[in-house]
């Protein structure tokens, strides 16, 4: 059974439930960590944790059946949290998503095999799966789903090119992809995208007034 960290208001009654996952080597208090930079008290936190810290073996860039079977238990993991969600009575558009590295990819690839309206998608230092030249024919739409992916130009395990092919294909499915490419930056979560992560996350109405 995966052990999941719970954070904030019960989902039922919070105004949106962001699902953080955490990157290869880490743990759900790890990844929790960041719950106060980007949320506030009206949003519930959900941490999974990777069996043995880790959602898949080997880098997101190696041919996926490779990663088998945990990457399709990890995207599991995320489908059943986002199924017992909307069972507690939660549509997609109360249901965030959050990841970094490892758990960036994971988020990204999840949503876009379930594309749908979310709350947001949010992506610190990560891609969709798969090998160059994966054919990216997922399904759906996000309906102007707000979403930010942030990374290094020199990110020792995530390619720019890739960063920049996701946002590609996730504008192409209806989303609306804040990308942001930082100079220079190591692999790590910036104050920047975390004030960017939050952004997203504010009430629209807020938005609104700020933006």
């Amino acid at each position: 059974m995966t052990r999941v960290l719970r954070a904030g208001p019960p989902p039922a009654t919070a105004r949106l439930t962001a699902i953080l996952v955490h990157g290869r080597g880490a743990s759900a208090s790890d990844i929790m960590t960041v719950a106060p930079a980007i949320g506030a008290d009206d949003i519930a936190f959900l941490a999974p944790e990777a069996p043995d810290h880790t959602w898949y073996p080997y880098s997101f860039l190696v041919p996926m059946e490779r990663n088998e079977p945990f990457l399709t238990a990890s995207l599991a993991t995320l489908g059943r949290l986002v199924d017992d969600l909307k069972r507690e009575g939660l549509d997609g558009s109360r249901i965030a998503l959050a990841g970094f590295s490892q758990g960036a990819c994971l988020s990204l690839e999840f949503a876009a095999r379930h594309a749908s309206k979310y709350a947001a998608v949010i992506a610190f230092s990560g891609g969709l799966i798969g090998p160059p030249g994966t054919a990216r024919d997922y399904r759906g739409t996000f309906e102007s789903t707000p979403m930010f992916i942030g990374c290094s130009d020199v990110d020792p395990h995530i390619p720019v090119e890739r960063v920049r092919e996701s946002t590609s294909v996730l504008r192409r499915m209806g989303a609306h992809v804040d990308e942001r490419i930082y100079p220079g930056m190591g692999h790590v979560i910036s104050d920047d995208e975390l004030h960017a992560a939050a952004a997203l996350l504010r009430p629209a109405a807020d938005r609104l007034r700020r933006d």
